[in-house]
Order: C-alpha cells, then sequence, then structure tokens
C-alpha cells in the first residue's frame, strides 16, 4: 500500500495535512454505517460527525487515528461518486471554518444596524 511507502520513507507532509477531514457534498439520507464503509478502508477511524441540522445536511467531520491514513482517504476519496454525488474531502482547518462564520455573524450584524438606523442599501 501507499501509506506504507509514505511511512518508511519518512516523507514531510504539507502543514494543512491533519487527521481530521471536512466531507462536503454528501447524500441526505448516507447512514454512518455507509460513512465506515467508505472511509473505512483507509485506516483506523476514530469518529465520523454527519450533519444533520438543516445548515449541515450533506456535510460530515472524519477523523483518523494515523494522519498518513487520512491523506490517503484524501487522495482517493475527493471526487468519489456516491449516490450519483461527488465527495468533496478537505482536511479540516479550523481557522478557514471559523472565518466563514464570522463573516456570515457580520452580515446579520450589518443587516440589523442598518434596520436600526433606517440605513437602506437598495437605492444605490
Amino acid at each position: 500500500m501507499a501509506t506504507i511507502s509514505l511511512r518508511k520513507g519518512n516523507a514531510r507532509l504539507p502543514p494543512e495535512v491533519n487527521r481530521a477531514l471536512y466531507v462536503r457534498n454528501l447524500p441526505f439520507n448516507i447512514t454512518s454505517e455507509e460513512m465506515y464503509d467508505i472511509f473505512g478502508k483507509y485506516g483506523a477511524i476514530r469518529q465520523i460527525r454527519i450533519g444533520n441540522g438543516k445548515d449541515t445536511r450533506g456535510t460530515a467531520f472524519v477523523v483518523y487515528e494515523d494522519i498518513y491514513d487520512a491523506k490517503t482517504a484524501v487522495d482517493h476519496l475527493s471526487g468519489f461518486n456516491v449516490a450519483n454525488r461527488y465527495l468533496i474531502v478537505l482536511y479540516y482547518q479550523p481557522a478557514k471554518m471559523n472565518k466563514r462564520f464570522d463573516q456570515k455573524k457580520k452580515e446579520e450584524e450589518i443587516v440589523k444596524l442598518q434596520e436600526k438606523y433606517g440605513v437602506s442599501t437598495k437605492d444605490k
């Protein structure tokens, strides 16, 4: 397997590589057993969290025991077809995730302030 050669060669991994993966574009009705079947082929899994909220449906977090297993999974499963949906498998990067949520909060705050002070941007 490719992971064995990576470990023996003591290859350096890029800084964004970590054990936690963020998976998007999942079918809404996927089960955790199906996720373990798909992602378990590439190594021991510590945890899988599937989004079930309105804004998190179709996403999941997969945490591997070993970083090399996570890298192999990203390499093989990005673009993998599940129920006519192509998976988007990324390394979880908390800084980027927090920026996205901060942006939403800022936009909501701007709308509230515009309503409070009667400012309209539709005229411009």
